[in-house]
């Protein structure tokens, strides 16, 4: 997870895949959403995917590369460390 300074906004957005068959088609539309609300709100935007379901190692390195942080459903207080 980063550790930068951010501005706001502040985007958190809520992800649920039931297996690994869908996640490598909707990490690309992940990058292409960040370049997006970057080009409207600036590189200093926060967006955060809130995971539950099945996401793998692959896809969690493609968003973050993008500049997305994430958190599991079953770790919440990571937002803790993200809002620090």
């Amino acid at each position: 997870m980063n550790s930068v300074a951010y501005d706001l906004p502040v985007l958190i957005e809520c992800k649920s895949a039931g297996d690994y068959t869908n996640t490598n088609k909707r990490q690309k539309e992940e990058a292409q959403k960040m370049n997006q609300l970057r080009g409207t709100y600036g590189n200093n935007l926060r967006y955060i995917l809130f995971l539950c379901g099945y996401f793998d190692t692959p896809f969690q390195g493609y968003v973050a590369s993008e500049g997305i942080d994430w958190v599991w459903e079953h770790r919440i207080n990571d937002f803790d460390i993200l809002f620090k």
